[in-house]
């Protein structure tokens, strides 16, 4: 005999088949919209994984991908038995919490700055001028950096010694404990005007009338900003903060590449130039494509991390 429940779980299912059904024929156009671009997300972000066999072999490019030599995990074996490995994973660590932890506060705070300013016309001038280095080249900015910190002219050098903090120019390029400082400092000015555009988009949909509550209730611009604007933004700070936490690893080599030199490579050298340097450059294609292996997951596995203990401590989830 069959359950009595059985027929309208069957007859649910079948009526939510026919709704989504229903709903994708309504919406065929968006859906038709989105397919080049699911088609361009399949082509370069899921084809490519099959690469990832490369890490598991002795990979030659002159033989297909699958005559190659089976290696098993030899590669990843060797990846943490390099000492090298760990001087650059912790590089790249350090880096990459400063860069989250500074990247974030400052934008925010940023952000209510110039969301508490009246005259509309100064507010968009400083809103225009600080995002404007996001459009620099790295190139450039790199430029810039070295000519403020030269020891033959540099304004840094120039300043400290005008206030007479220092009595000779510092080689602040030249210091490996100086460089985790100066690449944070030099992306805080590249991308701070950038990153507060999204935190003032978020504050614009707060509903104005709590704000005039606030104000009959005698709260002041601090006490607005505490109890409205920053509960406002909560959402959109976490969702931002928990997919950059995906990003701790990967940071990328560009601003470590160009502001580098060998005097600092103890400090300078990051995962994503390890691979460059010690798995293309060398034709070690199967080195290279292990340490992005590693990179991935461990990426994965903190997004899903960090979305736990806020899922846990506030029961909401970003993902």
């Amino acid at each position: 005999m069959k359950p009595l429940t059985e027929g309208p779980q069957k007859a649910r299912i079948t009526l939510n088949r026919n709704r989504f059904w229903f709903k994708a024929f309504q919406q065929r156009y968006l859906y038709m919209m989105s397919l080049p671009f699911v088609i361009w997300i399949f082509i370069f972000s899921y084809v490519p994984v099959w690469g990832w066999l490369t890490a598991f072999q002795n990979y030659k490019p002159k033989d297909s991908i699958f005559d190659q030599k089976w290696v098993g995990f030899d590669n990843f074996i060797e990846l943490f038995q390099d000492e090298r490995f760990y001087i650059v994973l912790r590089n790249t660590l350090v880096m990459s919490t400063m860069g989250l932890i500074v990247g974030f506060t400052v934008p925010v705070i940023f952000a209510l700055l110039i969301n508490e300013m009246k005259g509309q016309l100064f507010k968009r001038s400083v809103q225009t001028i600080s995002y404007l280095p996001h459009f620099v080249s790295w190139v450039v900015v790199a430029g810039l950096v070295y000519k403020m910190l030269s020891t033959d002219g540099g304004a840094v050098n120039q300043l400290l010694m005008w206030l007479n903090i220092i009595d000779q120019p510092i080689q602040f390029m030249a210091k490996g404990n100086l460089f985790w400082g100066i690449v944070t400092v030099s992306d805080l000015w590249k991308e701070m005007g950038w990153n507060s555009i999204i935190f003032l988009a978020a504050m614009a949909g707060i509903d104005p009338e709590l704000y005039e509550a606030s104000t009959v209730d005698g709260a002041g611009r601090f006490r607005k900003m505490w109890h409205i604007t920053l509960p406002g933004i909560r959402t959109t700070f976490m969702v931002l903060f928990i997919l950059s936490i995906g990003h701790l690893i990967g940071i990328g080599f560009e601003k470590q590449f160009l502001l580098g030199n060998p005097l600092v490579t103890d400090y300078s050298e990051v995962l994503d130039l390890y691979a460059l340097k010690y798995g293309i450059q060398m034709s070690r294609y199967s080195y290279g494509t292990t340490i992005g292996i590693f990179n991935s997951v461990v990426s994965i596995l903190l997004v899903f991390i960090a979305n736990g203990i806020y899922k846990r401590v506030t029961k909401e989830s970003v993902i």
